[in-house]
């Protein structure tokens, strides 16, 4: 994915005020306009200036975009780091293109954060015949694996940005403390009742949706509920089976049986044994046969007999021979 230069696509400087970026986009809305644009590229155009604009324009959007854009070029690589928004809250009120179609680079850098949910009823503040409650608010929160087995209380601080009486946005901060429920999965939201956006007319106050996210950990992976780890295992373990230990997060720990012949790659499934979630997930092993250095006189003096002793051993075909038998097996 390529970054975006919604300034550049605009025609405007970083620094730009509102003004100045609507002035910009309504140029260039009616240069490139499908409706008055014979160009053969007017309605890709069009769609990017749309995005920028709308970007820019939403004082929420424009700061998580800044934040994550300092130093990057058009068109460079990109793939934003893991938690890159955590500590950035956006209210429910979106906007206009948050109900159509948007880049992939749109969609990776703010998903579900920000979409439309209502507009602010019309009338007067206060008229109890204009209640109605906040609106929802969002943000993402980052988690260690282990929260999720054995759940945490932590504290977030959120960062949302708020016009001053000239116009110009300033980072508000709060800090709130937050239960982790045991079972919590990856994209899964975290309700916190009453923390969103005020009502309006005495209605009530509108949610903060935390959306769970994991940081990356060197030993496990979560699919869902499924728990994705190695199993590595000596050679003898491997040819010859054995029950070995395996330390799940959160300090928890089981006995796994490995059939004899097992080889590296293969995946050792323990049902039910992964997120302990509702319907729990699955513990799924990929085993790693990993080898004595042959360094150690005693390692290589055995290895030595076994190839004098099983010369008609061949480590190539007896492999294809078993990704034969897979194949067949599928096609059955």
């Amino acid at each position: 994915m390529q970054f975006k230069d919604y300034y550049s696509i605009l025609g405007v400087e970083p620094g730009a005020g509102d003004a100045e970026i609507k002035t910009a986009y309504r140029r260039l809305a009616r240069k490139y306009h499908p409706d008055v644009s014979k160009a053969a590229d007017a309605a890709e155009r069009m769609s990017e200036i749309n995005e920028a604009n709308a970007v820019l324009c939403d004082v929420e959007k424009r700061a998580a975009y800044d934040a994550i854009g300092q130093g990057r070029q058009a068109g460079e690589r990109f793939t934003p780091p893991p938690g890159w928004d955590e500590g950035f809250e956006f209210s429910g009120a979106g906007s206009p293109l948050d109900e159509g179609d948007h880049s992939a680079f749109f969609e990776e850098l703010f998903g579900r954060m920000g979409r439309q949910t209502r507009p602010p009823p019309r009338g007067r503040a206060g008229d109890g015949a204009h209640r109605a409650r906040g609106e929802d608010h969002h943000a993402a929160i980052l988690l260690d694996i282990e929260d999720a087995w054995q759940g945490a209380r932590r504290q977030i601080s959120l960062k949302s940005p708020r016009l001053d009486a000239e116009g110009r946005a300033h980072l508000v901060e709060r800090t709130l403390e937050v239960t982790i429920p045991p079972g919590v999965k990856a994209g899964q939201l975290i309700r916190l009742a009453g923390q969103g956006s005020p009502g309006w007319g005495g209605g009530a106050a509108g949610d903060l949706l935390l959306e769970v996210h994991f940081r990356p950990h060197p030993r496990f992976q979560l699919e869902g509920a499924d728990l994705l780890m190695a199993l590595p295992l000596a050679p003898w373990e491997a040819a010859l089976g054995a029950v070995v230990p395996v330390s799940l997060p959160g300090g928890r720990s089981l006995k796994v049986r490995v059939p004899a012949g097992t080889q590296s790659g293969q995946v050792i499934t323990v049902r039910g044994r992964g997120l302990p979630a509702r319907q729990p997930g699955d513990l799924d092993l990929r085993v790693e046969v990993i080898l004595p250095s042959a360094h150690d006189p005693r390692a290589r003096a055995l290895y030595e007999q076994m190839a004098r002793a099983l010369p008609e051993f061949d480590a190539r075909k007896q492999h294809a021979a078993a990704e034969d038998a897979a194949v067949s097996e599928g096609a059955r």
